[in-house]
């Protein structure tokens, strides 16, 4: 006799869980393909969110929408299984400390699906000594003007040189874009590059080659190195980003004197 398919927990369960940490499993390899964290019935609605994919006409070409986790659990679904939900740890106090656990098992189950990383990985995520004492040894970043900032990791694995990475493509206002002459591209928690922008332009092939398809609701920018600042920002320390942000990109205000 199988174990039963459960779609949601009861009011009195979801009270007694409270904050809890999950993970997300493929019945056909064992492998874990996500983790995340939540509160009431959040654990399963991956599955749901799958099936709302499933029932649009040919699907999304948003990158975030159509990401591999939704289509992880489709494949799944299509051979006739369901994603194993796993509670991992549970009755946490508080939102923070989900966060953390979150952060640290997403370190511990690398090629996973999620499409952000786990809070505080950026700044607090799995590092080399040598690394730990680079990050925390540098000068911090100090903006003597407005700027953008953007964390570039993941397109960095794509194995795309730092312009390339930084440039496209970002869910941001064009009008806000526009009024910041300088963007900085930080990994790691260290600024790797500085760029004037000469243009914005909305996500689309035409502008940015390196792009698989266009992406509607997201900008990039033409520009050239900094020269005129590069040694003043690269190799600052970047400031950590808002708890609970999942943007990769911040405007940093000038410091006042």
């Amino acid at each position: 006799m199988g174990v039963e398919v459960i779609e949601g927990f009861s009011e009195e369960v979801q009270e007694k869980l409270g904050w809890y940490v999950y993970r997300l499993i493929d019945p056909r390899n064992g492998q874990t393909f996500y983790v995340g964290k939540g509160k009431g019935n959040r654990v399963f609605s991956h599955a749901r969110g799958a099936v709302t994919e499933a029932i649009r006409e040919g699907g999304s070409k948003d990158e975030d929408a159509d990401s591999l986790k939704i289509r992880t659990i489709k494949e799944i679904s299509k051979s006739g299984l369901h994603p194993l939900h796993l509670i991992h740890r549970h009755g946490l106090e508080s939102e923070d400390i989900a966060y953390q656990i979150e952060a640290a098992l997403i370190d511990a189950y690398p090629g996973l699906a999620n499409v952000a990383g786990g809070h505080g990985n950026g700044e607090f995520g799995c590092r080399h000594v040598e690394e730990i004492a680079k990050i925390y040894g540098a000068e911090p970043l100090v903006a003597h003007e407005d700027l953008i900032l953007i964390y570039i990791g993941k397109a960095l694995d794509e194995n795309r040189d730092t312009y390339d990475a930084v440039r496209a493509a970002w869910r941001m206002s064009k009008y806000e874009a526009e009024k910041r002459k300088l963007v900085l591209a930080y990994d790691g928690g260290i600024v790797c590059g500085a760029y004037r922008p000469t243009a914005w332009h909305e996500a689309k092939k035409e502008h940015f080659p390196h792009l698989s398809h266009d992406i509607e609701g997201r900008i990039g920018f033409e520009g050239k190195r900094a020269d005129d600042v590069w040694d003043l920002y690269v190799g600052k320390r970047a400031p950590r980003r808002k708890k609970g942000s999942q943007t990769p990109f911040s405007y940093i205000a000038k410091m006042e004197n």
